[in-house]
């Protein structure tokens, strides 16, 4: 069992696929549901720190590199744009805007993304991550939510 935890605890790590996929494949797997959701919510939260502190450093260092200048430059200019529209729309609602963002379980919404925009956006550390936190507590009880239905529908 402990080899189930450990996987699912990893996946939740992965970008993209992160707590999205890492509690129905925990639970599918046979691990005690809420011991999955738990597992999930730490292993999605463990990078956040460095995604914040040294993302924007990375991209903004291989912006005019030969391998990885275009992507780099892409992402930095993808993510000023969107940052700014967000920033433009929810006003002084931008923290609930990133929890909402980071809360709803699509690929490409999760704590990766959301705190590489709040990297990129300069907000506060504190409250970027607490509402980042928030919303892969929201993501975590919808994904769960979802798994459990689907283990019901299938007679599990």
């Amino acid at each position: 069992m402990f080899w189930k935890i450990l996987l699912t605890f990893l996946i939740s790590m992965v970008p993209i696929v992160e707590l999205r996929g890492a509690v129905p494949i925990g639970v599918g797997m046979g691990v005690n549901p809420f011991v999955a959701l738990a597992v999930s919510i730490v292993g999605n939260m463990l990078p956040v720190p460095f995604i914040y502190f040294f993302a924007r450093k990375f991209l903004t260092w291989g912006k005019d590199k030969k391998l990885i200048g275009k992507f780099c430059k892409w992402v930095l200019k993808k993510g000023e744009k969107g940052g700014k529209k967000l920033t433009e729309k929810a006003g002084r609602s931008t923290y609930v805007a990133l929890l909402l963002f980071v809360g709803i379980p699509v690929p490409g919404t999760g704590a990766w993304t959301g705190t590489l925009a709040a990297s990129l956006l300069d907000l506060d550390f504190k409250k970027s991550s607490i509402a980042v936190i928030c919303g892969v507590v929201l993501a975590g009880i919808i994904m769960l939510s979802l798994s459990m239905l689907g283990l019901k529908a299938l007679g599990a």
